[in-house]
């Protein structure tokens, strides 16, 4: 059995990196987060000066209808575990 030492307010084994997944989460999280923040701004600039102004339209139609379904099968979802 392991032994923790929970310290004075027993929080130093939440800040503890030993036997923690925190490492290994973070090998993969940063580089695909920096891949993800290279690409918005390139695409951003890019797309701004392909499209113009009117190249956004139709995006509050698309997000409304994407929110909609995903709100749906998540209630679904909801309703068929409570069964």
């Amino acid at each position: 059995m392991i032994h923790y030492g929970h310290g004075t307010w027993g929080m130093a084994v939440l800040f503890r990196l030993k036997g923690s997944v925190i490492p290994k989460a973070l090998v993969w999280s940063v580089p695909c987060a920096l891949l993800t923040i290279g690409l918005h701004i390139f695409l951003r600039d890019t797309m701004v000066e392909a499209m113009g102004a009117a190249g956004a339209e139709g995006i509050d139609t698309i997000w409304s209808g994407y929110n909609f379904i995903l709100g749906f099968l998540i209630v679904f979802r909801s309703n068929q575990a409570y069964s």
